[in-house]
């Protein structure tokens, strides 16, 4: 077998070189005509596979766009007239508890003049896992407009079992997946069964399972994400390297980096023997994940596993004496194009930059999730890659967030509790540290602050300001811990936990009251902020400790990560900086989730050169390393970490650093409403980087010389920039924009290229038209 109520969602649109929120239709569907179908046979069936076919006639092909409308608990598979038209359509349940996603899906271009036929598989699990909720039955929902003539599910359609499919033997995949191990007995299958000229006269009518709408799947919301982007079948990076015929050795067969696949094969072989398949990960995390058993029919065959796998080499155990014609993959991944990208002079900083990508790129998926272990969405490590989506994808990847804002929220518990990962069948469980960061100035602000979706956001709100009514704070104006269902903060030991869970709770406090603004509550903003001055007051009164923060019951002389995060909520000044910095220069506890905010409190304070130094070596072992994801701890597979995984997302934030800070590039407005660029160059001689915003794409370069340095910036005409030129040992004698002297000996030069703002310690400040835009300042 080959395989060839949120009530808007938003998107970006490209739009005249530019991008602008818009609106689009309405999430969830209601004006269905079709029916849900289902086999008997199968419809409560655990790991069950069943086809579904439709012939039809057509006066004539669709002259327009033909637009299907599917749905299903689990996944699907679609044909067209012998094609593949979806590989894995559908989303994991739910957009809540109880509700079912969509696919829409353009067929109009399949569709022919006379006979037709549409064909699909549905894999339908049957339990729940941490990134799924069971509706406990099987079915399927199609229906398509196809100009003259409507199509929808009803009982004309055909039904069987595809009992080439079952159970494996043991290991199965770990608890956390509901999702099963593939197992295909070639002798059992059923030959081109999605083919148009396949006898189906002798399969079964669908069964009626009720209207849209109808429990267990419920309402049915427009999947916001885009169907996966598909390779097709292609060959190994070491293609062409297995024998001829198989000596009963496992062969490697080697990927370009980490990716997401479904392995392919071509055999001539007599019946009956068992082929494994999996890859490297297999244990990835230090527990089984997926993998894939084929039983052997004779002759000639092939055939691609459709449940996906990851890793750097797919391993293939093929019993002696098989002739191997062939070993191919298909590579399925979020359908986002990367477009930005970061370059410099240190090769160590763009691997890491380049790792944190592919990293991002494998926990992309149905949710923003790590791709192996566990594929759930946790908000501590999707607040981390949020930041990553801004500064290398498209619009598509922003889609990939605005699903993680809506999938938290509808999940709110009716006492208010917000937790993750969702959408979850066999977790509820708070972790408030990581709800605290999700509703922060990081997590949901943050995604306000780069788009500049003040709808979203007035969505959200309600549950945000009920969510923080959760938590309260005592007599001495700290907050009051709150335990939750797991009390978590990071990896590692020698954690001081009153620090982060302070720090934690006033960016949440920033986050919601930025929102309350937006929202249209200005005296909830206002009561927000009144209780960040006072929580500002108390963490310094009650933590400082003349050289850093530390709580009374802390037995170590100092934690970074609590430091770390006190100088990004902004609860330390440049003062209290100076005096911890030699201390966290040299200390090491925090794992590579909490390690971000460590090195962002050096670029917040425009320490470059050490935050640069910091990250090089904390990171050295996975840039270092053949790996090219990033990993859950600083050593995989490490005890003191659990057991890690070789790609964990909370791991990239060096990417986001990088492009923010050490190349400079920020919003100053929501959405860009104008921009800020204040490099960062440390000990950089150049760097340059690029980036999709919803204001069109922008770049920005610097290099540094004996002589001069130069700022580059390619940036959309209608909007202001702030130019921060960054200040080094020897001032400037003179400094030029677009060829017209706007400093000179220590004074700023009026014209119309730019007016003086301000100098600081750092920079001096010009504000000037954006476009492209050279500075040249000398030395």
């Amino acid at each position: 077998m080959k395989f060839k109520h949120f009530q808007y969602i938003f998107f970006l649109i490209f739009l005249l070189g530019a991008t602008q929120i818009v609106e689009a239709q309405p999430a969830i569907k209601t004006n269905w005509k079709a029916n849900w179908i289902t086999y008997e046979k199968t419809n409560t069936k655990k790991n069950s596979w069943t086809i579904y076919r439709k012939s039809f006639i057509l006066d004539e092909k669709p002259k327009n766009s033909a637009l299907a409308d599917i749905a299903t608990d689990s996944k699907y598979w679609l044909y067209i007239n012998n094609k593949l038209v979806v590989f894995e359509g559908e989303l994991k349940r739910g957009p809540t508890p109880k509700d079912t996603y969509y696919d829409e899906v353009e067929i109009g271009k399949y569709l022919q003049k006379g006979k037709n036929t549409i064909a699909i598989l549905v894999w339908f699990w049957g339990q729940d896992g941490f990134c799924h909720k069971d509706s406990g039955k099987s079915g399927l929902l199609f229906e398509a407009d196809l100009g003259n003539q409507f199509l929808m599910s009803d009982t004309t359609w055909k039904v069987a079992e595809h009992t080439a499919f079952g159970a494996s033997k043991a290991p199965f995949p770990n608890y956390r997946l509901p999702e099963f191990n593939i197992h295909f007995d070639a002798k059992t299958d059923i030959p081109n069964w999605y083919q148009t000229d396949f006898d189906d006269t002798k399969l079964e009518n669908a069964t009626l399972a009720g209207k849209a709408g109808v429990a267990p799947w419920n309402q049915l919301w427009k999947r916001p994400i885009p169907l996966w982007k598909d390779s097709g079948i292609i060959p190994y990076e070491n293609n062409n390297s297995w024998p001829l015929e198989s000596t009963g050795d496992s062969i490697a067969m080697k990927l370009p980096k980490n990716i997401t696949v479904t392995p392919y094969l071509k055999i001539d072989a007599p019946a009956g023997l068992l082929i494994d398949i999996r890859t490297d990960n297999y244990k990835g995390g230090s527990e089984y994940n997926v993998r894939t058993e084929y039983v052997t029919k004779a002759g000639v065959q092939e055939f691609e596993t459709p449940g996906y796998m990851n890793g750097h080499v797919v391993y293939y155990h093929i019993p002696k004496g098989v002739k191997i014609l062939d070993l191919q993959y298909r590579e399925t991944r979020y359908n986002s194009e990367y477009v930005g990208y970061f370059n410099s002079d240190n090769k160590d900083l763009n691997t890491l930059w380049e790792k944190s990508l592919n990293t991002m790129n494998v926990n992309l998926r149905d949710a923003i999730q790590d791709p192996d272990r566990e594929r759930a969405q946790w908000w501590g490590d999707a607040v981390i890659i949020l930041g990553e989506i801004f500064y290398s994808a498209d619009s598509n990847g922003v889609k990939a967030i605005q699903k993680a804002i809506s999938n938290l929220v509808e999940w709110q518990k009716k006492d208010s509790v917000l937790f993750s990962p969702v959408p979850s069948g066999k977790w509820d469980k708070e972790l408030p540290a990581q709800m605290l960061a999700s509703v922060g100035k990081y997590g949901f602000y943050k995604y306000f602050e780069y788009t500049n979706d003040s709808t979203l956001v007035k969505y959200v709100y309600p549950h945000v300001r009920d969510y923080m009514s959760l938590w309260k704070m005592d007599e001495n104006n700290l907050v009051i811990h709150r335990k939750g269902g797991w009390d978590w903060q990071d990896w590692g030991d020698k954690i001081d936990a009153p620090l982060l869970e302070n720090a934690w709770y006033y960016m949440a406090l920033d986050g919601a009251a930025g929102m309350a603004d937006v929202a249209g509550f200005p005296s909830e903003a206002a009561a927000y902020r009144k209780k960040m001055a006072l929580l500002k007051a108390a963490f310094n009164k009650s933590f400082w400790q003349g050289q850093y923060y530390k709580s009374d019951d802390y037995t170590f002389t100092m934690d970074d990560r609590g430091n770390g995060l006190a100088v990004v909520a902004g609860l330390a000044d440049e003062k209290q900086w100076k005096a911890m910095r030699p201390i966290l220069d040299t200390t090491f506890n925090s794992g590579p989730y909490l390690e971000k905010y460590v090195l962002e409190a050096y670029f917040k304070m425009n320490n470059a050169e050490a935050g640069t130094a910091r990250m090089l070596k904390r990171y050295d072992a996975m840039i270092k390393s053949p790996i090219t994801t990033l990993w859950e701890g600083w050593q995989i597979g490490s005890g003191t970490y659990g057991g890690g995984t070789y790609n964990h997302g909370w791991s990239g934030g060096p990417l986001t650093l990088m492009s923010q800070y050490i190349t400079g590039l920020t919003p100053d407005g929501p959405g860009y409403q104008n921009i800020n660029v204040f490099p960062e160059p440390g000990n950089l001689k150049q760097a340059k980087m690029g980036t999709e915003t919803v204001a069109g794409y922008m770049k920005t370069a610097f290099e540094k010389d004996e002589n001069q340095f130069q700022l580059f910036l390619e940036l959309p005409k209608d909007k202001n920039v702030r130019l921060g030129i960054p200040k080094f040992k020897h001032p400037y004698k003179k400094i030029k924009l677009n060829g017209k002297t706007i400093w000179k000996k220590g004074k700023a030069i009026k014209n119309q290229e730019a007016v003086f703002e301000y100098e600081s310690e750092n920079y001096i400040v010009f504000d000037a038209p954006s476009g492209n835009l050279t500075v040249q300042a000398k030395f």
